[in-house]
Formats: structure tokens, C-alpha cells, sequence
């Protein structure tokens, strides 16, 4: 099912500390017009430099995931990208004016919750899916982390981590459509182990980190002067430490608040591809680095099926969802006319339908006999007859109801159809039907390749008969 784009209805703001710089920096979450996706603007630098947050600009995974062009670079993008990923939300400017997002409580809850309040508003163009037709599947040779993506009619994550610890032993977690990711994943914390600390800092790292922004996990002792060093610097607790334990008073928000805060992460970096997704996508010890090798593998697959116009993965010999006696009860059309022969499948807002091209068919005894080919004219109008076939759906007896063309425009042939061929009509709508207006584009295949495309109105009136 297809959905419009969203944005926010009203801009806010935000501030606080980068967890690995520790600078303060202040945020700007702004509407922006549609099809402008999520984009990252920093306004201290001259020019306002800016990024979109796409795969192609990840420079850098470690404990978090960076983006740069050049000299400009955006640190830990991953919860507030997931925050507007998990609200639906398409199309955002964030201003910001420092190289890292603020850790704030380590969650994605305040972002959401600011969304929330800002509101949400729906725009008028379609959401551009990317839909997985068939599996993909990445696997880190180094970690053994692996994720993939399984065809689904709707986004939906699963992750599994396991960390062979006494402090964190194996969790699950789980996200799908009509959850409430505001509820269910934003308050999760990102998390760390006591003895990693030392390693971060040595490298320069969470500057910012403290008990207020993420839960400790207590696997084995660590040097007690380094133990000491922490606590001064890093807001830790003078409390005695136990392996197996976590550091932090608040306890756990989930009894699995390590996987969904994994999921979390996922949700932020796969927002990366640059559209929504259809998918099932599974996560085995997933972090920044697979996750986005993961993106970018899935940002390249959009691209080569977006530039290929090859056809949809659709199997021609499934059971039609309507057959050719089914379309006399819903078409007014007629042999010679009727130019259906059957509906493979059919959604709220798509529709697919197939013609067998035969040399038997009329035309052809007049349309270049020695080397017959189906005309122009007479591809458009089966490919408007499955349309109609979406559109005569929405009415509770379609006999009572005949479907004019309004308009055509934007058609355009890329290759002959022969007898013999079978001709696949894949046709969206393009805006909602209304008044029994329907406008849509559609594109004919054959073998795969598009031989015709173009765009149709029709409108649906009711026989003179049946008023």
C-alpha cells in the first residue's frame, strides 16, 4: 500500500552535548518541501554547508556513524535519523551548528517527543518505496555480524544480538508496521561495557559519555586507578562494582533495552538508502558497519532497478486474482475490445494486469499483415482496461458504471509488440480517486523491458439505465 510523504507541521529545537566530542551544539529541525528527503545543514560553518544523509557520504563507523563532504562532517546521525524514520517522516533540514548530534539521553525519546509536538504534516506527493522483490544479505567477514533483507508488504526489523557475557547474554527484539515506535524503541539507550571505556577514551571518544546518556554493563573488573579516572571524569557513580551487574541506578526501561536500542541504531542507519523501505529486514549482531555496508548495498540496488525500468519480480503463473470471467463482471468491455485477460494482483493504489497477444487478434489482418503489430492505440487502451479494473473496484456494482478516458499524456513506445508476446501493466495511481476520477501512470512490459508508458484520467460515470 502507498502512502503520502510527511514532514513536520512546525520546526524545534534542540541542545546538548556530542557524546564522543563533548561539544555543546544546538539543533534546528525544520518542514521541508516534498521530495527533498533528510538533509543536514551546518550553519556555523561559511556557506552552511550541506549533506544529505545518504550511504554514499558515510565516512566513518566507529561507535557511531559520521557522514562528510570534505571537511564537513556530521557525527552520530544515527537516533535522530531513526527518530524521523521511525515517525514516517521524509522530508527534514536539520541545522546544526557543530560537527555531532547531541547524545541527549541516548535514546531517539526526545527527538520523538519534540516531533510529536512540532506535529506531523502530510504532503501530496507519493512516498518512493524501495521494495525487496527478492533476498539480500550482507555479512561482516570480520565480525561474522550479518543482516539481510526479505521480501514483506510492509517495513518491519528483527534483531538478535549475543555478546557471550554474563552482563548481557542473548536478546531479542522485534518492529512492525503499527507499532509504536515512539513507545516501543525510542526510549531505548545506547550501551557500553565498563571495560571498552578506557579503550574510547584512548581514542578520543565519548568526550561526552556519562550515566545521564547510556547504561554501563559491568563484564570484568578493570584497573582500579583507570576505574578511578573514569568515575571523576565521566560522572560514574562512587558505588562498588560488580561483574555481571550494570553501573547505572535507573535499571533497564525493557527487559531487552540492549536489542532494542540495536534495532534503534538499524532503523537511523538504514535510513541511509534515501527512501522508505518494504522488507523484512533481520539483523544478526548488527552495528554502524554492517549496518551501513548494508545501506549502501541497498541504496545500489534501488539505483539499478530505478535506471534498468525492468519489470517487478511477478510470477505469471500464480493463480490470477481475477480471471477472464471475472473481468466480464466488471468490465463493460467486449470481445472484440476486451483486452484483459487477467488480473495477477491489485492493492488500494496499484494494479496488475496481462494481455496474451495472439495472432488471432482482429487488428492484425489490417495492421501490417506481413509483419503484424499490435498498435499504439490499442496497447493504451488495455492498459487504461486495467486501470479501470482499480477503479471499478471502489464501487459496490460495477455493472451500473461505465469508465471514460479524460486524458492522456506523457506516452511514449519503446518496442514493438508481436503475436506471441505477453504483455505485463503494472499501473499506479497517481493521486486518490475522487468523484470517480481516477488518474494514474502505467507502464507495459515485455520480457521484462517496458515496451510503453505513459499517463491516463478516466472517470467512472453511472449508466443512464441504473440512475
Amino acid at each position: 500500500m502507498s502512502a503520502k510523504q510527511k514532514t513536520l507541521a512546525n520546526s524545534f529545537e534542540v541542545s546538548g552535548q556530542g557524546l564522543h566530542t563533548g561539544g555543546t551544539v544546538k539543533m534546528r529541525f525544520l518542514p521541508a518541501d516534498e521530495n527533498t528527503g533528510l538533509i543536514f545543514r551546518r550553519t556555523d560553518l561559511e556557506g552552511n554547508p550541506e549533506i544529505k544523509a545518504l550511504a554514499d557520504w558515510v565516512i566513518d563507523t566507529q561507535r557511531g556513524t559520521t557522514i562528510g563532504k570534505g571537511d564537513v562532517k556530521i557525527h552520530t546521525v544515527e537516533h535522530a535519523l531513526s527518530a524521523l524514520t521511525g515517525l514516517e517522516i521524509d522530508n527534514c533540514i536539520m541545522e546544526i551548528d557543530g560537527s555531532e548530534v547531541p547524545i541527549l539521553d541516548g535514546s531517539s525519546g526526545i527527538f520523538t517527543d519534540l516531533i510529536h509536538t512540532a506535529g506531523i504534516k502530510e504532503q501530496n506527493a507519493w512516498k518512493d518505496y524501495f521494495v525487496i522483490r527478492k533476498p539480500i544479505r550482507y555479512v561482516d567477514p570480520e565480525t561474522g555480524s550479518e543482516i539481510m533483507a526479505l521480501p514483506s508488504d510492509q517495513y518491519e526489523l528483527t534483531v538478535m544480538i549475543d555478546f557471550g557475557s554474563k552482563a548481557l547474554g542473548s536478546q531479542f527484539a522485534k518492529f512492525e508496521a503499527g507499532a509504536d515506535y515512539s513507545k516501543d524503541i525510542a526510549r531505548s539507550r545506547t550501551f557500553v561495557f565498563l571495560h571498552e571505556l578506557e579503550m574510547l577514551i584512548k581514542h578520543g571518544l565519548i568526550k561526552g559519555g556519562d550515566l545521564s546518556n547510556a547504561i554501563v554493563f559491568v563484564e570484568r573488573f578493570i584497573d582500579e586507578k583507570v576505574l578511578d579516572k573514569l568515575k571523576a571524569e565521566h560522572n560514574l557513580p562512587d558505588i562498588r562494582v560488580r561483574e555481571g551487574e550494570m553501573l547505572n541506578r535507573e535499571g533497564l526501561r525493557f527487559s531487552n533495552e540492549p536489542a532494542r536500542h540495536k534495532l534503534l541504531d538499524v532503523i537511523g542507519d538504514l535510513a541511509l538508502v534515501g527512501v522508505p523501505i518494504k522488507g523484512h529486514i533481520i539483523a544478526t549482531k548488527p552495528g554502524h558497519k554492517v549496518n551501513t555496508a548494508f545501506a549502501a548495498m541497498l541504496r545500489d540496488a534501488y539505483k539499478k532497478e530505478r535506471a534498468s525500468h525492468q519489470m517487478p519480480d511477478i510470477d505469471l503463473n500464480k493463480p490470477p486474482l481475477y480471471d477472464i470471467y471475472q473481468i466480464l463482471n466488471i468490465l463493460p468491455h467486449r470481445y472484440p475490445f476486451l483486452l484483459v485477460d487477467k488480473v495477477i494482483e491489485m492493492g488500494d493504489e496499484h494494479v496488475v494486469g496481462v494481455k496474451n497477444v495472439t495472432f488471432n487478434e482482429p487488428f492484425f489482418q489490417g495492421h501490417f499483415p506481413d509483419n503484424p503489430v499490435m498498435p499504439g492505440v490499442m496497447l493504451i487502451e488495455a492498459m487504461a482496461q486495467v486501470g479501470g479494473i482499480l477503479v471499478m473496484n471502489t464501487v459496490d456494482d460495477p455493472k451500473m458504471y461505465t469508465p471514460y478516458f479524460i486524458k492522456i499524456d506523457g506516452v511514449k513506445f519503446k518496442r514493438k509488440v508481436s503475436p506471441g508476446d505477453t504483455v505485463v501493466f503494472i499501473c499506479h495511481l497517481v493521486s486518490p480517486i475522487r468523484r470517480g476520477i481516477c488518474h494514474m501512470e502505467g507502464k507495459a512490459y515485455v520480457d521484462g523491458k517496458v515496451v510503453m508508458e505513459g499517463e491516463m484520467m478516466a472517470q467512472i460515470i453511472k449508466n443512464e439505465d441504473a440512475k
